[in-house]
């Protein structure tokens, strides 16, 4: 195992590295920390609600998520395939798995760092009475597993295309599907005809059902599995896509 991780770790630090080399980190960050603000305080009026939590603050991130980590997945293979630094990465020493697991861990990481800058938030509520701080931890660890599961969904489709914009658009819409199965619209649709079985899995596919239940506080194993498994499949399913250019 030492050996699987030292080149992912490799990887992983020169991605990562990377991402603040560029203005890409400052404006992904700056982006991340005004919209979620503005979406906190305007829109879920955090004010209005008298209450000493981060409900509205939480509220908006699977679909902040939605269109911000497509952008930032975007460019972990379909720039590179377009450049042709793919095929230099893939000439190291190093397997297709270990370099897909090192450039997802970085990209990760990375939005692991944006989630922790909006600490403000935390100390805000803090400030202002006495909050359930268990419940909030478990909010972040939930907005940190579900943006882990938008990020493998989003690292699968750059790896099947050159464009990133491509690339955004099918992580986009993929994440879309995901988030949009639990919601009641979607739900009732299924109600109408189909079993309570069929209408359970489907609401159990969205990451607005488990990621609502971490944020309340809940951490179910159910809830823990599911994002693992995303991450896990959409990993494998990139591992697959990125041998296939690679044989090609």
């Amino acid at each position: 195992m030492p050996n699987f991780l030292a080149p992912v770790w490799v990887i992983a630090r020169r991605e990562l590295a990377g991402y603040f080399a560029t203005p890409v980190a400052l404006v992904f960050i700056v982006i991340f920390l005004a919209v979620s603000g503005a979406l906190t305080f305007y829109v879920g009026g955090f004010l209005e609600r008298g209450q000493a939590s981060l409900d509205a603050f939480f509220l908006f991130h699977p679909w902040l998520y939605l269109l911000l980590i497509p952008a930032l997945s975007m460019r972990l293979w379909a720039e590179e395939r377009k450049s042709g630094s793919a095929e230099l990465l893939m000439t190291l020493p190093l397997s297709v798995s270990q370099a897909v697991l090192g450039k997802f861990l970085a990209a990760w990481a990375f939005a692991g760092v944006a989630l922790a800058l909006t600490f403000p938030m935390w100390l805000t509520v803090n400030i202002l009475g006495d909050p359930d701080n268990g419940v909030i931890v478990a909010g972040y660890l939930g907005s940190f597993a579900m943006a882990g599961a938008f990020l493998a969904v989003g690292g699968c489709m750059s790896a099947l295309t050159t464009n990133q914009v491509i690339a955004f658009i099918l992580g986009a819409a993929v994440c879309f599907l995901f988030t949009m199965s639990g919601v009641d619209m979607v739900l009732d649709l299924f109600r109408a005809w189909a079993p309570p079985l069929i209408v359970d899995s489907v609401a159990g596919l969205s990451f607005l059902t488990h990621f609502n239940a971490l944020s309340q506080g809940v951490i179910g194993l159910a809830d823990v599995i599911f994002f693992a498994s995303m991450i896990v499949f959409w990993q494998f399913a990139t591992v697959l896509a990125v041998s296939r250019t690679r044989g090609a």
